[in-house]
């Protein structure tokens, strides 16, 4: 069976890898997080709003057309 070339290396030194990339990141600041905050909320709002207008309408259809009250 051939020997793979990749050195094992255990938690800690994965820990470390990890702990290295994070200090890569470029965090947002905190008005770029309240903004961006915001805007996902409005947006789920519109998605919801649409959403519910969307069962709505259906709902009148099946309403007409099966004859039926819900």
């Amino acid at each position: 069976m051939a020997e793979t070339t990749a050195k094992k290396t255990g938690l800690g030194e994965y820990l470390k890898g990890v702990k290295a990339e994070l200090k890569k990141v470029v965090w947002p600041t905190k008005k770029e997080t309240v903004k961006l905050t915001f805007i996902v909320i409005v947006v789920c709002a519109l998605f919801a709003l649409f959403f519910w207008l969307v069962d709505t309408g259906c709902l009148v259809v099946l309403e007409k057309v099966l004859n039926i009250a819900m």
